[in-house]
């Protein structure tokens, strides 16, 4: 499933879910209606991409100091 941000002639924006890029192109075709007027003039709008979220950093396996500064979790 992909969801599109769609904007009409008559400047309403929504979104759709489709099940494919194919699956848009045919309904496009066919005519989509516009939830707020009807109108079937209609066409993706701008949208931001989806980035990932950037993973964390590894906790480290002893604290800074050392083992021998007592913080080490394998003296523990």
């Amino acid at each position: 499933m992909i969801v599109y941000a769609l904007h009409c002639a008559c400047g309403h924006d929504f979104d759709q879910w489709f099940d494919n890029m194919a699956d848009y192109d045919a309904k496009k075709a066919a005519g989509i209606p516009c939830p707020s007027c009807g109108g079937t003039e209609v066409a993706k709008a701008i949208m931001a991409p989806r980035v990932g979220k950037a993973q964390p950093a590894p906790t480290p396996a002893c604290v800074p100091g050392g083992c021998g500064g007592g913080g080490c979790p394998m003296m523990m």
